[in-house]
């Protein structure tokens, strides 16, 4: 049953989660093995099984299928080693990367991992270098050695500071040169990983059976012994399914009037729990500058001028996210106000007056994208907000349209789209993260954005510093660029949700730094 005042537990996802206050009985448990699968329920399905495809949700069943050589034990916000036993670098200037393997670690199918599969796995990103892929995550990286069977070396072509957080991401999973080639991308509809889960069975779309892999070697301790992911359309039909005891807890995708209505209920009227906490995930538009009109800079000026983020939160939300005004969200360092300082307000004035001075006096006629299953209920409320906004200014005509995930992220690598939604949930704790996955010939939208000020100097430069606190100038001046430039423009920041069944214990320690969930931290409690 629901009870806010004493259950509720704010959980970090870019600090510590560890630093939470124990005592709610509901979510701490030791208890080691379960009554059965653990059913989690999301909005988030994978969009691929292949890590070499994927810049996106597709992580959340990576992280415990895969391993990584790095990643985040409970309370952690910094990588530490899982495949490897120790990593470091070996030089003052930040460029050579060096891990020694853990011994004995195996694929599930039994096939074993060593430093040449580590090998193997990255250089098949950058060679199959899928379009809006995580390649954009290895420009610092020139080559990868494999000198003996446990010894991995990376030699950057740049410092970057940053690389160990780069090596933690679920993109960076290790695959078996066996089942996965190196030219092209596997086609089976299944897994060969050795992270703390086995895929069982896949239906797409609908479910992801996991059992625990046996073979599994490194930090992760199980406290359940399978979990069963179930993905679903929208957050009406999911917390029906936790109602109906369908599924144990939610991760991803719970709809605002769902988040106000558990808020509500009393531990009497309701046998869930919310666990609440501050999200590291943000919303934003993409103006895709080959189209017409969008490649005005005074039409997307003009948009920034008018869209109204506290709308938005409010009517759309209903204040469960917070507008955002850049890029980097509140709680990492560097984060501006660089929209608001410079745009102020929404005001239709002021965006009359930038359209009238670009000799723009007709209303823009826009198309406006978004995925019908990515980003939670609320998107296609997102957009006809932004549509009323936009329209009733006068300024412009705006048309929706929409796709499911899996063919929405085909048109925008294709540059269909003159303006889309998308989502980004941090690869890492840090503003860089925010920055760099944008901007480049290579980036995780699939439209090129040069900005050469960013990209050749302010990133080297901040990427040559190991204490992140000392790069918040680079930051801020990268911001202001963003800003100016309005190639992208920040709506919310989101906080986190979970509605669990008061049987489940662990949700509040499952949230790593990116809030991927690990599902290894969850058990089912079996005494009060």
């Amino acid at each position: 049953m629901f009870n806010r005042n004493r259950c509720l537990r704010r959980v970090a996802a870019i600090a510590s989660i560890s630093a939470l206050v124990a005592g709610c009985g509901v979510l701490s448990s030791d208890t080691p093995e379960d009554e059965g699968p653990i059913v989690v329920g999301t909005t988030s399905a994978p969009s691929t099984l292949d890590p070499a495809a994927s810049w996106d949700g597709s992580w959340e069943l990576f992280r415990n299928i895969y391993q990584t050589l790095l990643s985040y034990p409970v309370g952690s916000s910094t990588p530490k080693p899982d495949a490897a036993e120790n990593c470091e670098f070996t030089d003052n200037s930040n460029r050579v990367f060096r891990c020694e393997m853990r011994e004995g670690l195996q694929f599930s199918d039994g096939t074993p991992l060593d430093a040449k599969a580590v090998k193997h796995s990255i250089d098949r990103i950058r060679k199959i270098n899928v379009n809006g892929g995580p390649a954009g995550l290895l420009t610092s990286l020139d080559r990868v050695q494999a000198p003996n069977e446990r010894e991995v070396v990376f030699h950057l072509n740049q410092s970057d500071a940053t690389f160990p957080f780069v090596l933690s991401t679920p993109a960076m999973a290790i695959v078996s040169p066996k089942a996965y080639p190196a030219n092209s991308l596997r086609k089976e509809q299944s897994i060969v990983g050795s992270g703390p889960y086995k895929l069982e069975a896949y239906e797409e779309g609908k479910r992801a059976q996991l059992v625990r892999n046996d073979k599994y070697k490194g930090y992760a301790e199980h406290k359940n012994s399978a979990v069963t992911i179930r993905y679903f359309q929208d957050s009406a039909s999911m917390v029906k399914a936790l109602r109906d005891d369908e599924i144990d807890l939610t991760d991803r995708g719970l709809a605002a009037s769902d988040v106000i209505e558990l808020q509500g209920k009393t531990s009497k009227e309701e046998e869930l729990q919310l666990v609440e906490g501050t999200g590291a995930d943000i919303s934003y538009l993409v103006f895709n500058p080959k189209h017409p009109w969008v490649g005005k800079k005074a039409v997307r000026q003009a948009i920034a001028q008018v869209v109204d983020r506290g709308a938005i939160a409010h009517k759309v939300y209903k204040d469960t996210v917070d507008p955002l005004y850049s890029m980097v969200p509140k709680g990492v360092t560097g984060h501006t106000t660089g929209f608001f300082d410079d745009f102020g307000d929404p005001s239709v004035d002021k965006a009359r007056q930038i359209l009238t001075e670009a000799g723009i006096t007709e209303p823009v006629p826009l198309t406006f994208w978004y995925t019908t299953d990515r980003y939670g209920s609320e998107t296609a409320l997102l957009f006809k907000e932004l549509k009323r906004q936009l329209d009733s200014s006068g300024l412009f005509k705006i048309t929706l349209k929409s796709r499911p995930w899996k063919t929405y992220v085909t048109g925008y690598q294709k540059g269909e789209y003159p303006v889309f939604g998308r989502g980004w949930f941090p690869d890492f704790p840090d503003a860089d993260n925010y920055i760099a996955p944008f901007v480049g010939e290579q980036n995780a939208l699939g439209t090129p954005y040069e900005a050469t000020e960013i990209t050749e100097k302010l990133l080297p430069t901040s990427r040559r510093e190991s204490d992140r606190g000392n790069v918040v100038k680079q930051f801020e001046e990268a911001q202001q660029i963003l800003v100016d430039d309005v190639r992208l423009l920040p709506l919310w920041q989101g906080r986190q949700y979970l509605a669990v069944s008061r049987d489940i214990s662990g949700a509040e320690r499952s949230l790593d730094p990116s809030t991927i969930m690990t599902l290894w931290e969850l058990s089912r409690k079996t005494s009060w």
